[in-house]
């Protein structure tokens, strides 16, 4: 945590020293819009096409950590199918079957939406 403070302690206005969690939000620049990550692919020598295989390393990376956190903690990971879902109110049901202890309560999964892009090739344009 520490490192984190140090990295953005010009954009810090603040501290907690005891929190109960940690939400973090933000967003990437340089590949939050279509035109952006197709850049970032052309600079970085990738084609558009080949994103899923790009990033799918990173989504296990990210999902197995999850799932060893939840292992670690005795916990199930649950995944959220319904649109005006309430995780306050689950968590609030969960600490009252557990108690109310340190430690991590629960992991939710859920499927996001968010701006998407569907690459296409112009086959009218002749090869470069």
């Amino acid at each position: 945590m520490t490192d984190f403070v140090e990295r953005h302690s010009d954009r810090i206005l603040g501290q907690l020293s005891c929190f109960d969690r940690i939400i973090i939000q933000g967003t990437l620049p340089d590949i939050c819009y279509p035109g952006a990550i197709t850049n970032f692919f052309f600079r970085s020598g990738i084609k558009i096409f080949d994103f899923k295989q790009w990033a799918s390393p990173m989504r296990d990376d990210i999902n197995e950590n999850a799932k060893s956190i939840a292992h670690e903690n005795g916990l199930e990971i649950e995944f959220i199918r319904k649109k005006n879902f309430r995780k306050d109110d689950r968590v609030a049901e969960i600490v009252a079957k557990r108690g109310d202890r340190p430690g991590l309560v629960h992991i939710f999964s859920a499927m996001e939406t968010c701006t998407a892009f569907k690459p296409w090739h112009d086959q009218t344009i002749p090869p470069t």
